[in-house]
């Protein structure tokens, strides 16, 4: 009877245990949230998360979707829809809002249309700023072809929440929705990013009139992009393109992107490059058997790079390619403080969100995004991790972070761990600042200095 009467008490108590569980514990369901086996750094910074959306135009440009076979290229204003995150009023974590994309390659493709879908993230449609702490380092996020502005919203929350204002851009010719001529790509990334980093610098001026006033300290900018964006952030930030690559887009209209032919706008100060397309081998994957040295660069070209660069790849990458791709540009940016993080059996999906739930019924939506060898959640901590540690040392000055990146053994793999009786590493240990114990798999990190 008294077991009876126990088995009884115990059962009525599992729900209301169970709830104050489910209450209590962490939740993985937004992108970007840390998993029990995060990296210290990946963990969401001190300031909730505002939102907005910009509609911008960059009168002028060259109307590359549309140029003629033979002729004058026309010019537009060029529109660019940009999603800016910044740190707001509030407890850390504590908004909440859906952003919207679609997926597919492109308007018209029956085996991939435009399904729209919904991202939920953890920021405030328009909250108040903290305008205590301004001015605040400025990030420009560029995504693939194609992709979208919401992209990678683990990474944009994530670094706004630390003190940053994060601005992705939606670029025109190149989204899901509007994917057109390969050669707008090409010719406006790198242009978009230099309009967009004017666009904000004036916004977020002091008495500018704007939402963003005074919140934005533009001379303290980075430059993130993933694939094409990686592409074009290089360029923006010094890597002129070769003379072999200029007939890929009409009328030599990228000509004005060839070493020599640009300056650098002084105000960028270091670049995330993750899978940057555009080296030899994914040249020559599309199809094209002609460009410089490494691709779309030659020994000049990637001579002009002079801010600091994390490059991440993954080494089966398929599409940027780490062999030939992306290894050759990090190995000859010589006169960049430069980083190479690779993950192990990863392909060209080392930036993304994890896969959305209306991905689930089409491979190749979902292939878009998904790492088959790696949890995306997992892969999206690790990001969030290494971008902190680069950009707050590099952006903010705080050059303890140097010790995440400058690490004792440049495989994950390979680290000793040797420990003290009370826990402290001893003069061998090789493990890597930030991660748990048996966390620290299936990655690489190296550096090359200036020469």
């Amino acid at each position: 009877m008294k077991r009876t009467v126990l088995l009884l008490s115990l059962a009525l108590l599992l729900p209301v245990a169970h709830a104050q569980l489910a209450a209590t514990a962490p939740s993985q369901s937004v992108p970007g949230d840390p998993r029990p086996d995060a990296p210290e750094l990946s963990a969401r910074g001190p300031y909730a998360v505002g939102v907005r959306t910009l509609t911008l135009t960059n009168p002028g440009q060259l109307d590359i979707a549309n140029a003629p076979k033979e002729g004058d290229i026309p010019r537009y204003a060029r529109p660019l829809t940009v999603e800016v995150w910044y740190p707001a009023l509030g407890d850390s974590g504590s908004g909440s809002t859906t952003y919207t994309d679609v997926l597919g390659s492109g308007p018209g493709d029956p085996k991939r249309p435009n399904t729209p879908f919904t991202i939920p993230g953890r920021a405030t449609r328009d909250a108040p700023p903290v305008a205590a702490k301004a001015p605040y380092p400025l990030v420009i996020v560029s995504h693939g072809y194609p992709g979208s502005r919401f992209l990678m919203t683990y990474l944009t929350e994530n670094l706004a929440s630390k003190g940053y204002v994060v601005a992705a851009i939606d670029h025109t010719d190149s989204t899901h929705g509007d994917k057109a001529a390969f050669a707008s790509t090409l010719l406006n990334r790198a242009l978009d990013d230099n309009f967009v980093l004017s666009e904000l610098a004036r916004l977020g001026a002091a008495g500018s009139g704007s939402p963003l006033s005074g919140l934005i300290n533009a001379d303290e900018t980075a430059l993130v992009g993933y694939s094409m964006g990686g592409y074009g952030a290089l360029n923006a930030a010094g890597a002129g393109y070769a003379p072999e690559v200029l007939p890929l887009v009409p009328g030599g209209a990228l000509k004005e992107r060839q070493t020599g032919n640009y300056k650098v706008d002084p105000r960028i100060k270091a670049v995330v490059a993750f899978a940057p397309w555009g080296g030899d081998a994914a040249v020559k994957g599309i199809g094209v058997n002609f460009g410089g040295k490494y691709g779309f660069w030659d020994d000049a070209g990637l001579a002009g790079l002079k801010v600091p660069t994390l490059f991440v790849v993954g080494d089966r990458d398929d599409v940027a390619y780490d062999e030939g791709g992306v290894k050759p540009l990090f190995e000859n940016a010589v006169n960049a403080e430069r980083y190479l993080l690779v993950y192990e059996n990863a392909s060209h999906n080392t930036a993304p969100n994890p896969p959305p739930a209306a991905a689930l019924n089409s491979f190749d939506d979902y292939m878009h995004y998904a790492e088959p060898a790696w949890d995306m959640s997992r892969l999206n901590n690790i990001n969030q991790h290494f971008v902190t540690a680069f950009l707050d040392w590099k952006l903010k000055g705080k050059t303890e972070d140097a010790a995440y990146l400058n690490v004792p053994t440049p495989r994950s793999n390979d680290i000793k761990v040797s420990r003290n009786a009370d826990g402290t590493p001893k003069a061998d240990d090789t493990s890597w600042k930030g991660f748990k114990a048996r966390t620290a798999r299936g990655i690489k990190l190296y550096r090359m200095m200036p020469k």
